[in-house]
């Protein structure tokens, strides 16, 4: 009878301690995604930015040697991160795709002109600093037009800003929804150990001997945590690997195992803080 009592108690211990790891490892997995987006949002952005291209269309009577010659040129500048030559034949198809393959039967001679096609810099997508580029381009003698989308880039910019703040307040609002859900977890635990406290109290026991296994089951409990969101952290990258790999292949592998190493340490330390504190509430509560 007093064995089955035991094998009882035991399984409820066990099914408690595996509750709160689980409990505990859900939050810090939050927290786990959201730094390691919050770590890599410059890539992130960047990418965004460097999508945004500047088009330099030369005149009539300039060739794909002039482009080439003007390419060489603006590879040199810290603005331009890329060139692409678009020759007429590659600018007709283009029009082809948008009129129609018939839309060249009303023009003798080919009216489409060679353009340049830039990928700006991430650092230079601002609208002061793309006017200063897209007058640099017109002070070239060959370039006609210079086309860019103004209103995307003012509209990125603004999201990128608005993104970093809601970000910010969201981070610091998870990390203490975190600290505060994972506190009461562990002291529900140990205040199910209120007997077993209360016992060591009434032989004597100090509060550094009680309160010394209990921090070592919580060391364990919040490493066993963190190695659990680690985990499902990968598992949530390796999902947004396959379905989204341009944007997974931003993510900067260094800072994502510091983030998960961040996360181990976050989930043991908390673990550990509120445990102590809990045990010695009780013990206090116990005079």
């Amino acid at each position: 009878m007093a064995e089955r009592e035991s094998n009882i108690l035991y399984r409820r211990l066990l099914r408690s301690y595996f509750s709160s790891v689980i409990s505990i490892s859900l939050v810090l997995f939050l927290v786990g995604m959201t730094g390691a987006l919050i770590v890599n949002a410059k890539s992130v952005s960047n990418y965004f930015k460097e999508n945004i291209t500047v088009s330099a269309v030369l005149n009539v009577e300039a060739d794909e040697a002039d482009a080439s010659a003007m390419a060489d040129r603006l590879e040199n500048t810290p603005y331009v991160k890329d060139i692409r030559i678009i020759t007429k034949e590659e600018g007709v198809e283009e029009m082809k795709e948008i009129l129609g393959d018939d839309f060249m039967d009303v023009f003798e001679v080919n009216p489409i002109p060679v353009s340049l096609e830039l990928q700006i810099a991430a650092d230079y997508i601002s609208a002061d600093s793309l006017s200063i580029i897209e007058e640099a381009l017109y002070g070239y003698p060959a370039v006609d037009d210079v086309v860019y989308q103004q209103s995307l880039v003012e509209l990125l910019n603004a999201n990128i800003e608005r993104i970093g703040i809601v970000a910010g307040v969201f981070v610091a609002l998870l990390l203490f929804i975190s600290v505060v859900l994972i506190n009461n977890t562990v002291r529900l635990s140990v205040d199910s150990k209120r007997s077993s406290i209360r016992v060591m109290r009434l032989v004597g026991a100090t509060k550094g001997f009680i309160t010394r296994p209990f921090v070592g089951q919580a060391f364990f409990q919040g490493l066993i945590a963190g190695a659990a969101a680690d985990i499902f952290i990968l598992t949530a990258l390796y999902f947004v690997r396959n379905e989204f790999y341009q944007l997974f292949s931003l993510f900067d592998a260094m800072l994502l195992g510091l983030v998960m190493a961040l996360v181990i340490v976050l989930g043991i330390l908390i673990c550990m803080i509120s445990t102590a504190a809990g045990v010695r509430s009780l013990i206090n509560d116990e005079r």
